[in-house]
């Protein structure tokens, strides 16, 4: 049997991938804490969609990157919920300009680690102790944290390395994270999505539409914010209980290595 009371808190939740994460845990019962920065109107629109199929979302603001909004947004979540059983580290930010790695600046460096890398660790270690406490109180049984990074990862773009450098240190706090957190039944996953059509990519559109129409993926289509809400849907609803510190590629088959 579902628990009806389950909590799903989506950082970055207001627009494209987040969005999608946050719809279709609400549409499989999870009541979902729907956190952004600055969009409060991006926002109110995820929850009001969460709402208008039958589910339950209320909005959270929360400066990822910032240590007072992170202690404030897992209190407010606690207080509104009373518990939280899935956490997805899904707010992200890609660099005000892309600038060569040779001219890259410490500012923007800090901009996009504060957001994408530091934030999530720090975050995930206080929900963590969390969810420790909840599974002792048998509050909750099978909590999830589920990290969403990159094929940038492990793919080189020089123009944006500060990107690709906070997605790497991703992969490595999830196997940390999965590592530490195995004893007490706390799973942890890598959810890499490819090539997505978003706000982030907005801006890139003709170059991706020519590669991927000369076979840069198997699959020849963009991804959707959808394909890889359904991955973190399979992971939050318990499907892979005995994997952790998994990678699950959403990427349309670009991680191959093809001759």
């Amino acid at each position: 049997m579902t628990d009806a009371n389950r909590v799903a808190l989506v950082t970055g939740a207001s627009r494209g991938i987040g969005r999608g994460i946050a719809g279709a845990l609400g549409a499989k019962g999870w009541r979902v804490a729907v956190n952004y920065r600055g969009n409060a109107k991006a926002a109110q629109e995820t929850v009001s969609a969460i709402q208008a199929d039958g589910g339950t979302a209320a909005a959270f603001q929360a400066d990822i990157g910032s240590a007072a909004d992170r202690a404030r947004l897992v209190k407010q979540v606690l207080n509104a919920y009373g518990r939280i059983d899935v956490l997805v580290n899904n707010a992200g930010v890609a660099p005000s300009q892309r600038i060569d790695v040779l001219e890259m600046t410490a500012e923007s460096y800090e901009r996009v680690m504060d957001t994408n890398l530091k934030g999530p660790f720090f975050l995930t270690q206080q929900i963590a102790k969390v969810m420790i406490d909840l599974l002792q109180a048998g509050t909750i049984t099978t909590p999830k944290i589920i990290n969403i990074s990159s094929i940038s990862a492990y793919t080189s773009s020089p123009n944006r390395g500060e990107y690709c450098l906070s997605k790497a240190g991703m992969s490595m706090m999830t196997l940390l994270f999965a590592d530490r957190l195995a004893e007490y039944g706390i799973n942890v996953y890598e959810v890499r999505p490819g090539i997505i059509a978003t706000d982030m990519t907005s801006t890139v559109t003709e170059k991706y539409d020519n590669l991927i129409a000369d076979g840069l993926t198997p699959i020849r289509r963009w991804g959707q914010p959808e394909d890889v809400a359904q991955a973190v849907v399979a992971l939050a609803e318990n499907y892979l209980p005995f994997s952790t510190g998994e990678v699950i590629n959403v990427d349309g088959g670009f991680h191959f290595r093809r001759l």
